[in-house]
């Protein structure tokens, strides 16, 4: 009856750590595809007078005129071309 017992312990705590191994990995599986806050944000030099700051995450993006003598140096917002569909 004692190793029936500690049979029974054994094997549940393996398929204990089993199942943890499992949920550990699909966890750190779908944080590896996620934008990180370092890496959401990307300044693009478009040309000498124009950048873009592109957010990965939601795809809007923001453009600035750099003037070398004239224009508007505010930043615009523009239109994500990545559709989000709201579920």
């Amino acid at each position: 009856m004692k190793n029936i017992s500690s049979l029974i312990i054994g094997v549940a705590i393996i398929i204990g750590f089993t199942i943890l191994g499992l949920f550990l990995m699909v966890a750190l599986k779908d944080n590896s595809k996620g934008v990180s806050h370092e890496d959401q944000y990307e300044l693009v030099p478009v040309n000498d007078n124009n950048m873009v700051i592109f957010d990965k995450k939601s795809g809007d993006y923001w453009n600035k005129f750099i003037p070398s003598d004239e224009g508007p140096t505010d930043w615009k917002k523009g239109d994500s071309p990545i559709k989000h569909s709201d579920h």
